[in-house]
């Protein structure tokens, strides 16, 4: 009788003969935005992002403060020995001084551009948390659909090797009853303990992905939602580069952050020349002593025998002209002048790269459009010519080299097309987040077609290919 090696009869072979990890409960498949939410609430790079914008937003009232006015407060207790020669007499005394001082900037120039470049570096951490928030998105979305597209290709890999193993039967068989000689039963248990081989680190390759996702989240997780096979593939909207670019060149986070990196840079140059301006104050000070402390003197009272208190009081203007430091201004603004032009450059390349990836993703979506089509055709293509060679080994006119080979085209073909779809989602996301519109309603979007009770071992295929495959072996029997 004559025995086909169909895929889906491979497919049916790995789901119900052969298992190597249970199922879990439909009820435990979380999907994308759950995990996404997760990572928002316990991811530590997330963390620690918020705490270091927390401490470098200080800047600013920092700065400010050098602008308003500065209240201060002081007591000494000292003791006077005084000598008098005529008559020879020692006189002890503790003196002792209270006394506040208020200063108001009025003309600082310095630590007016200080307080300009604190905001832009304010700025600029603002948009580099809102870069890390946004790249936990792309982060979330490629831990999740790297769990399932080595999910899919464990179960590829496991109907690969139901595949071979049934093929190693048949060839028992064969030599059994004098239809093939020992060759093509060394062939046939070759390629099926490569497959167990590939199954094996297929394995191991589904629980790394996991591992990740626990990583990103702190959380178990025992089964995610899979991506349905009628998830639109469509071209980037819309599908033109420069208008992609141009969006990126606008909104990219990074590229913003940088904007406020190189005015931060340029006000802090401004501050570094305002060294040699000088500075003007308005000082207020109260005292309060006796004699010895303040130095009180009146022509009326003579020498030390005063020890009455005193009251003093003084508001007036302080000026200081910078006139000569050793260089340290000059130094200051050159080293200013070097960072202003680093932070130019460092804009420029950022700018470079943007656009540059920009364009790659735009070029890579479409192309993971034509890939998937073609992918899938190729699936169904090789899927035919597994049928066909099989039929012609039965029949004497192939060898079992040509069926273990076109049996690896085919599972070959249904990697590439699994890969092709997670490909397509993840450079769509990629794109997004170049061009700065990347935002949580992209992954809300992507859970519309994700699967509640997707199993891997069953729903790694399109389920209407068994009969594409079907329909060309008919239209061309030849083959």
């Amino acid at each position: 009788m004559l025995r086909k090696l169909s895929l889906a009869l491979a497919v049916s072979c790995a789901t119900n003969g052969m298992v190597w990890a249970a199922e879990a409960p439909l009820s435990a498949k979380t999907d994308l935005v759950s995990v996404y939410q997760e990572a928002v609430d316990n991811n530590a790079d997330l963390a620690a992002a918020r705490a270091q914008y927390g401490a470098q937003k200080e800047v600013v009232p920092q700065a400010r403060a050098g602008l308003l006015p500065n209240l201060s407060g002081g007591a000494e207790l000292n003791n006077v020995r005084t000598s008098i020669d005529q008559p020879a007499t020692t006189i002890n005394r503790n003196a002792h001084s209270y006394q506040a001082t208020l200063a108001q900037p009025l003309f600082r120039a310095d630590r007016w551009f200080q307080f300009q470049a604190a905001k832009d570096v304010n700025e600029q951490a603002a948009l580099q948390l809102s870069a890390t928030e946004q790249n936990l998105i792309l982060q979330t979305a490629e831990n999740y659909f790297n769990v399932l597209r080595t999910q899919d290709n464990l179960a590829s890999t496991k109907a690969e090797e139901a595949a071979f193993k049934r093929q190693l039967d048949q060839s028992n068989e064969r030599f059994d009853v004098g239809l093939s000689d020992k060759t093509d039963v060394l062939q046939s248990q070759a390629s099926y303990d490569t497959a167990r081989a590939n199954r094996i680190v297929a394995q191991r390759q589904v629980d790394d992905a996991f591992e990740a996702l626990i990583t990103l989240t702190n959380r178990q997780y025992n089964a995610i939602q899979g991506v349905v096979h009628t998830l639109p593939v469509l071209p980037p909207a819309p599908n033109d580069a420069k208008a992609w670019v141009e969006t990126a060149g606008r909104q990219n986070l990074n590229l913003l952050a940088s904007n406020y990196a190189v005015s931060a840079a340029e006000e802090t140059l401004k501050q570094r020349k305002a060294g040699h301006a000088p500075t003007l104050d308005a000082v207020a000070k109260y005292q309060k002593g006796d004699n010895d402390a303040l130095g009180f003197s009146n022509p009326t009272i003579s020498g030390p025998a005063y020890k009455g208190n005193v009251d003093q009081t003084s508001v007036g203007l302080q000026l200081n002209i910078p006139i000569y430091s050793g260089g340290l201004i000059n130094s200051q603004v050159r080293q200013s002048y070097a960072q202003l032009d680093q932070s130019e450059q460092q804009r420029e390349s950022l700018r470079r790269q943007i656009v540059e990836s920009t364009r790659n993703l735009h070029r890579a979506v479409n192309t993971d459009v034509e890939q998937v089509q073609a992918r899938r055709q190729s699936i169904i293509s090789n899927q035919s010519a597994v049928e066909a060679t099989e039929i012609g080994y039965q029949v004497g006119t192939r060898n079992i080299v040509d069926v273990l080979d076109s049996q690896r085209q085919l599972y070959a073909s249904v990697r590439n097309y699994n890969n092709s779809r997670y490909d397509y989602i993840l450079d769509n996301l990629r794109l997004k987040q170049a061009a700065g519109t990347l935002s949580p309603g992209d992954l809300q979007d992507l859970t519309r077609y994700l699967k509640a009770d997707y199993n891997p071992d069953k729903d790694f295929l399109p389920p209407d290919l068994a009969k594409a495959a079907a329909a060309q072996l008919k239209a061309n029997p030849t083959q």
